[in-house]
């Protein structure tokens, strides 16, 4: 048996490694990309066709006329005035959607995972130590 744990000790160090090297910069970054995005608002606007196309037409946060148009056709030009609800950056207007915006956090829990396996690694060290 005790040579189980003599085999258990190396791979438990090598997965602390494996885990808190790479996972800690992972959250950092992830934190980093978190604070520096822009958050988006909800505005109600009005959906319209100008040249084949459909825009967007809305009152942004400081009061401002905002008009934007898509880069989606016209079905065939029929398409009347129609109330919508715009997302829109608040840094930047001219990025807006008819949905809410969807964010990728591959990163931020590819982060969590590989410093989870990093502390519990070093749990498992530490136990192994005491037994």
């Amino acid at each position: 048996m005790a040579g189980s744990l003599d085999f258990l000790g190396p791979i438990l160090e090598v997965m602390t490694w494996v885990g808190f090297v790479p996972g800690v910069p992972l959250l950092v970054i992830a934190w980093v990309v978190a604070r520096r995005r822009c958050p988006w608002a909800a505005a109600d606007g009005e959906q319209f066709t100008a040249g084949g196309y459909l825009g967007l037409h809305w009152v942004d946060q400081r009061n401002e006329e905002q008009k934007v148009l898509l880069d989606v056709a016209a079905k065939d030009g029929s398409l009347t005035s129609r109330s919508v609800v715009v997302h829109y950056d608040i840094c930047h207007p001219s990025r807006c959607s008819l949905q809410p915006p969807k964010y990728d956090n591959t990163v931020l829990i590819l982060g969590w995972v590989l410093t989870g396996i990093g502390f519990l690694s070093t749990v498992g060290g530490l136990l192994l130590v005491i037994i």
